[in-house]
């Protein structure tokens, strides 16, 4: 059958669940940074991406002031016109699913979506 490997070492190279990136977490810090940024905005493809920046780094900053060592953060935002035919973003990525968790929201009023997804890549 199946032999069991020792757990040993490899341990102390995750982190603990208190400090570990929480995707309902960090959903949640997506969530209220597009409604704050977003929510009386109308579309203007001249500075989306200028909105597109400056939310990923309000998000980034959000993540960082939880404070978990060793985390890098990824954020990527993309924001479109709502024309009405519903919109997919979808992201898969091959990350070490224990510990790279990933946390998306979308954002949505009459003009624009916005979708915004944060990656909390820990450095072993």
């Amino acid at each position: 059958g199946m032999v069991e490997q020792p757990g040993g070492q490899e341990h102390a190279l995750r982190p603990t669940f208190k400090n570990s990136f929480r995707p309902a977490v960090a959903k949640e810090i997506i969530r209220e940074v597009l409604e704050a940024k977003l929510k009386d905005k109308t579309y203007n493809a001249e500075i989306t991406s200028q909105w597109s920046r400056d939310i990923a780094d309000e998000i980034k900053n959000r993540l960082k002031e939880l404070d978990l060592p060793r985390y890098k953060y990824v954020v990527n935002v993309v924001i479109g016109e709502q024309r009405g035919e519903g919109i997919r973003v979808g992201c898969r990525c091959f990350w070490d699913s224990d510990v790279d968790a990933y946390a998306q929201d979308t954002f949505m009023n009459d003009s624009l979506f916005c979708s915004a997804v944060a990656f909390g890549v820990y450095l072993y």
